[in-house]
């Protein structure tokens, strides 16, 4: 960046006396990768640089043969600031901020297999017909007691009381208050970091809580979930406890969703879901159509690990559907509540353990292909669909085989994305089944 030029980010960082300035991006997993830079060499004009392949990174830290998605000679990309990002870190015992950047090529294009690129990429497609999504995430995460043994399972913490909680606290208060401390604390580095959380309430499981967002525009709350994650986490670790964004972190407790609210408005900020009477539109119903069609070819972008599948299981309060209904929680796609301004869809089928940039980007493809295409819904469900299963992949190697066989959402994320991306999971998914379990031991050592 020119360093004479007036520039918003350099009043930024001088503002708040900035010594350092954290520089970040989002691979597949929704891992921060990036550079710590002083301040100076920050603001001194050259842009940072990584490897492509950063974006290729599995969970556990491996890749798959990146040569068909970064050619032959691993190749840098250019990342870039954007100035709308920077915040400061409230957690850090020095003066540091933090930016989000985009991935781009040297022509100054979008890196197709950066998540914020793919969620731009859909963005964009709704930008052509003067649309613009509105998001509000809910987001579902347990305190944990801390743990440095992988192989022992997890149990809720110890509060202020000094118990353990025990059986399901759902809306509690005097739950939430036993951890008083904690949340103070993330409240003031939420305000400070400037993330836009509204609401918070205990959820059904021991330790479980669940934040909601205030609504905004899709790429700026997918930023801020992207960064709420690591507030929670750290936040957790000044407090002796963990957090965990696992999908299913207890075998008896239910598991984490981020269930998406999601509106589109036009160029005059009128909700298209409505038409000028308060009546549900064609568009609201195409909406839900190309949910209905294509969100279980994208399951793998909602439920993107091996854990995943544990909370898309019959009896575990989660959808495994993805029928409709009016104010249904049992159904995969709910229909709150709402007068025609703010009338919207839920998708509840998303795992909290998703990429938000990812999650955000599938569900509204979803959507928009069903308004594109023209797509009618079925009949609502009025009546629980607890009972109702198979509409979604069970495990993730399925989840992989059907968002392969779905040329139409791979046209909406991009081609290439997707095929990377499918072949991320395929490795995780090879070196998950590469584990022996403790059921196993137990179950068939020396009884088969």
């Amino acid at each position: 960046m020119d360093s004479e030029a007036h520039n918003p980010m350099r009043d930024f960082l001088r503002e708040h006396n900035i010594h350092e300035v954290e520089c970040v991006i989002a691979d597949m997993t929704g891992i921060a990768r990036g550079k710590i830079l002083p301040k100076d060499l920050f603001l001194a004009g050259e842009h940072m640089r990584l490897p492509k392949s950063v974006l290729l990174n599995t969970v556990h830290g491996e890749q798959p043969n990146n040569t068909p998605y970064v050619g032959s000679i691993d190749p840098d990309m250019v990342c870039v600031p954007d100035p709308a990002t920077i915040r400061v870190v409230p957690w850090a015992t020095e003066r540091v901020a933090l930016v989000i950047h985009d991935c781009t090529n040297f022509d100054g294009t979008q890196v197709d297999l950066a998540p914020r690129s793919v969620l731009r990429r859909v963005l964009g497609l709704y930008a052509e017909r003067g649309w613009r999504p509105v998001v509000a995430p809910e987001m579902e995460f347990y305190l944990v007691a801390r743990t440095t043994n992988p192989h022992e399972p997890l149990s809720p913490p110890t509060g202020r009381s000094g118990f353990t909680e025990q059986g399901r606290q759902s809306y509690s208060i005097d739950a939430v208050n036993d951890f008083d401390p904690f949340f103070l604390e993330l409240s003031a580095f939420c305000k400070q970091h400037e993330l836009g959380v509204e609401t918070l309430i205990h959820e059904a499981g021991a330790g479980q809580m669940e934040i909601n967002f205030t609504h905004g525009d899709a790429l700026e709350l997918a930023d801020r979930v992207f960064l709420f994650k690591r507030a929670v986490r750290e936040t957790a670790l000044r407090h002796g406890i963990f957090a965990t964004f696992m999908a299913k972190p207890m075998e008896t407790e239910p598991g984490s969703a981020m269930h998406v609210h999601q509106s589109i408005v036009d160029a005059d900020g009128r909700n298209i879901f409505s038409n000028e009477d308060g009546s549900e539109s064609v568009l609201f119903r195409h909406f839900i159509g190309g949910l209905e069609r294509y969100v279980p070819a994208a399951t793998l972008l909602f439920a993107p690990h091996v854990n995943s599948y544990r909370r898309l299981s019959r009896f575990q309060s989660a959808p495994m559907n993805v029928h409709w209904g009016y104010d249904n929680r049992t159904c995969g796609i709910r229909i709150p509540n709402s007068n025609p301004a703010s009338r919207r869809v839920e998708n509840r089928v998303p795992g909290v353990d998703v990429n938000p940039y990812l999650a955000m980007a599938a569900t509204l493809a979803c959507g928009l292909l069903g308004m594109v295409e023209g797509l009618e819904p079925s009949a609502p469900t009025p009546e629980s669909a607890e009972h109702i299963h198979g509409d979604l992949p069970r495990n993730l190697e399925d989840a992989i085989l059907q968002l392969r066989g779905c040329p139409a959402l791979a046209d909406m994320l991009g081609p290439l994305f997707v095929q990377a991306f499918c072949e991320v999971k395929e490795l995780e998914f090879a070196t998950f089944s590469r584990v022996i379990s403790s059921w196993e031991r137990e179950h068939l050592m020396l009884l088969v």
